[in-house]
């Protein structure tokens, strides 16, 4: 591609020290021996209404209110909001036609401020289904109103917004309220299962991870003549970098938790490649390979791609020294024969049906409603946020060609997107911004 001028301060920011939030994040969250696993109930139990706003209205926001509506008994979604009225209008009419929720016209709300009055509409539960970078705003407004959230992962773009989150989700704690992510391969009953028999020793320890997204092209989204620069970057959101945090943080973050869930820590520095080939729209790469390094010398490697016409693997690995385990439905001997098995559902013929019995999908709303009405309380807000974080390390290595660390992370003040969003003004910096180059020296 040739040398288009970076350097690493553009893709890690300047570093100054955070202190406090940098110490109290070093170490990765709860032992892996305090399981903390979520409620695998069938649908929450009954109670007062509860009512939810949707922030953010697309493909994945509808289904996650779908999902909320599918969690139990009297439970509504009252608000809706968005940039786009199309998106509202096709989510609004879904929620009806599937679920006989009718949203009020008064709280049907338009533009970038939409969010704002999503919250203050009377709402109890808050569900962030925006594109990835508005997450770390909107989360701490609606924690500042004391609002329960359900939040898509990944929680942010850049070190500057994870650590938000990190700060907000304290407050949450503080405040009492339940706050559950979607990274729902932790509410999947195969998955759970298969951590329990790790946690129990069957594996022995853990010596090594393998995670991998490997997939076809994703969405994009062809400009049209009448969009401006920002209505476009919206619309295919998922194609670039400051809106989404490129593919291995926007898609690969659910991997790369649940090795942060079964290993109960995160790596410390980041050492990657990548590139891009085939990508039609925005400013991402294609692929990435990045060796993660953790404090105690264990290593992870750490494989996705977005590309036609290559072979496909969504899957997790960990290696212990008594065996192996794909994480999700299987224990392997040293051998490779399988040692334990998870035990699928079976149809009407008693054939197995390779999927369990409540979707995840689902199964994370009903511990969040779960969770608000029997008091208890469930905040996993920050160990999204390291997780988030440490795919951030890995495309920023990428990007960069050089070793990233941890506490690179916790003291960058590299924040994305600009400073302002209007659908009037233009955007050239962004709209037009060249495709990293890893390998350029410091300046």
């Amino acid at each position: 591609m040739g040398d288009q001028g970076f350097n690493r301060r553009q893709f890690i920011g300047t570093l100054a020290a955070t202190g406090a939030l940098a110490m109290a994040c070093n170490g990765g969250g709860k032992s892996a021996k305090n399981l903390d696993l979520p409620p695998l109930l069938e649908q929450a139990p009954d109670g007062k209404e509860l009512k939810a706003g949707l922030i953010g209205c697309g493909g994945r926001g509808t289904g996650a209110a779908l999902n909320f509506l599918s969690a139990g008994p009297n439970l509504k979604v009252t608000a809706l909001g968005d940039v786009f009225h199309d998106r509202l209008e096709s989510c609004r009419k879904k929620l009806e036609a599937e679920k006989d929720n009718v949203v009020p016209e008064e709280n049907l709300f338009i533009g970038f401020d939409a969010y704002q009055k999503v919250i203050d509409s009377g709402v109890d539960v808050i569900i962030l289904a925006t594109p990835p970078y508005f997450r770390p705003m909107m989360f701490e407004a609606a924690v500042k109103a004391r609002k329960h959230v359900f939040m898509e992962k990944p929680v942010a773009v850049d070190p500057v917004g994870a650590r938000s989150i990190i700060t907000t989700s304290k407050q949450a704690e503080s405040l009492g309220l339940n706050v559950v992510t979607g990274t729902q391969r932790r509410h999947q009953r195969d998955y759970i299962a298969t951590y329990k028999q790790i946690m129990d020793g069957t594996i022995g320890d853990i010596v090594s991870v393998n995670v991998y997204w490997n997939q076809g092209q994703l969405w994009y989204r062809t400009r049209k003549p009448r969009w401006s620069d920002m209505e476009w970057m919206i619309r295919d959101w998922v194609n670039w970098a400051w809106l989404s945090g490129d593919h291995i943080v926007e898609q690969h973050v659910h991997n790369i938790d649940v090795a942060y869930w079964f290993t109960g820590q995160h790596p410390t520095s980041a050492v990657g490649f990548g590139g891009r080939h085939r990508r039609v729209t925005g400013d991402q790469y294609d692929f990435f390979s990045i060796d993660f390094s953790y404090e105690d010398g264990r290593h992870m490697h750490s494989m996705c791609r977005q590309i036609n016409g290559c072979v496909n693997n969504v899957s997790e690995r960990v290696q212990g020294t008594k065996g192996a385990s794909n994480c999700r439905n299987q224990i392997l001997k040293p051998d490779g024969s399988v040692a334990w098995e998870y035990e699928y559902p079976t149809n009407e013929e008693g054939e197995s049906t390779g999927n369990v019995k409540i979707s995840p999908y689902v199964q994370e709303h009903i511990h969040l409603v779960t969770a608000i009405r029997n008091g208890d309380q469930v905040v996993e807000a920050e160990q999204t946020a390291v997780s988030t974080l440490t795919a951030i390390m890995g495309r920023i290595s990428s990007y960069t060609g050089k070793k990233v660390t941890w506490e690179e992370m916790m003291n960058s003040d590299l924040k994305l997107g600009p400073n302002e969003f209007s659908f009037e003004k233009r955007y050239p910096d962004l709209v037009t911004a060249p495709v990293p180059v890893p390998g350029s020296e410091d300046k």
